[in-house]
């Protein structure tokens, strides 16, 4: 992959690169999304998977606490199945299996209910640099939200996680100075 600021190599080719290797990381954190949820599967888990269309980092905004997160944009078949899992569970546990380019950041996130033995996987991604905003929010609050909905705004359903460090690994360790809480 052409290397920043290699001057013999114009935009074109180096968007061009990235868009490959992007696309690449994409296919494989689809992959992976499956093969979590056919383990799940074989140990008897009930599975949910979707792979958001678009996923947004949203920052926490001024004075609301549990809007920020990540929010994922998901077809209306799609989010029928999410929301059937959704309001049928509690999701205490999660994981979150990660996947980085020079330019994006890749996910799945499970949400995990053993009281029904219930696993949701979003896969999502995000540019690298739109992201920086809510980790930042999260390393702050100890908290980190999954938001699912539809293209035309209809929520479909929020996951909380009481700890960021998954999503944020870096950013969580080392929070940036802020005290706007």
């Amino acid at each position: 992959m052409p290397a920043a600021g290699d001057d013999d190599i114009d935009d074109a080719e180096r968007l061009a690169a990235y868009a490959a290797r992007n696309k690449q990381a994409w296919q494989a954190t689809i992959a992976d999304m499956n093969a979590i949820s056919a383990d799940r599967a074989d140990d008897g888990w009930e599975t949910v998977t979707v792979a958001a269309g678009h996923t947004e980092p949203r920052p926490r905004e001024a004075g609301v606490t549990d809007r920020y997160g990540l929010v994922h944009v998901v077809s209306g078949s799609e989010a029928d199945s999410v929301a059937s899992a959704h309001d049928a569970g509690s999701y205490p546990r999660y994981d979150v299996y990660r996947g980085t380019t020079a330019t994006r950041i890749f996910l799945v996130t499970e949400c995990l209910d053993p009281e029904s033995r219930t696993a949701v996987l979003v896969a999502g991604s995000v540019r690298r640099h739109d992201a920086g905003e809510l980790a930042r929010t999260a390393a702050r609050t100890g908290r980190m939200y999954t938001h699912i909905r539809t293209l035309d705004g209809t929520h479909v359903g929020s996951f909380e996680h009481a700890s960021p460090e998954k999503f944020f690994p870096t950013t969580a360790r080392t929070p940036p100075p802020d005290n706007d809480d």
